[in-house]
């Protein structure tokens, strides 16, 4: 399939590229979609959370009262999670959240994000560009040329580069991102996928 390519005058070069069906034309698989965002946010969390449980609470080891006699329970410490003050029963501990995928379901998940969004026409193709400095204004005004100054757009690059990075930082609504760190989780979470000419041969060499 072939897209129109842009400049970021949002005007037509009256250029052409070809999308590969096999990354783009595929029949989404939902479930494949699931299981990579899900492992996305899975590995999002900390699992730093922890509770003092009664080996970790200050206090003594000498038993508050004797055992029988007192017309109440028996008890031993103060550390007790009965008294309060004591320690936490069953607390949460560090733990690692991650989940492991398949690479090659991790592969079709992405192929069948881009096809979803190749689909709903969210995907245009624009000619390679930097600026001479990075500035937030800049980017915005591209964003404006291209009708995506409301919008989430996410603008894919061959290779990393510092100014884009820096001018698209401060605003809200604006990624830039390596083609082959584009995530499942990144094409879905946004409205646009603007796809510079050079980042097509990464996301092939990426994803195919």
């Amino acid at each position: 399939m072939k897209l129109e390519v842009y400049n970021i005058d949002g005007q037509t070069t009256g250029k052409q590229v070809e999308l590969p069906d096999d990354i783009f034309g595929i029949e989404p698989n939902e479930h494949a979609i699931y299981l990579a965002v899900k492992q996305y946010n899975a590995n999002q969390r900390q699992g730093t959370h922890a509770a003092k449980e009664r080996n970790a609470v200050a206090g003594s080891t000498r038993k508050i009262k004797r055992q029988k006699g007192t017309g109440t329970a028996r008890a031993g410490d103060i550390k007790s999670p009965l008294f309060r003050g004591g320690g936490r029963i069953f607390g949460p501990r560090p733990r690692n959240y991650g989940i492991k995928l398949n690479k090659k379901v991790k592969r079709l998940a992405r192929k069948s994000a881009l096809s979803a969004k190749m689909k709903a026409g969210e995907i245009i193709v624009v000619e390679d560009f930097t600026f001479p400095a990075a500035k937030t204004k800049d980017f915005k005004v591209v964003l404006d040329k291209l009708q995506l100054a409301d919008k989430k757009a996410t603008l894919v690059t061959g290779d990393y580069d510092k100014v884009l990075h820096l001018s698209s930082r401060n605003l809200q609504k604006a990624t830039v991102t390596r083609a082959q760190d584009l995530s499942t989780y990144a094409v879905l979470n946004t409205n646009t996928l603007v796809l510079s000419e050079g980042s097509i041969d990464k996301i092939k060499e990426t994803f195919a």
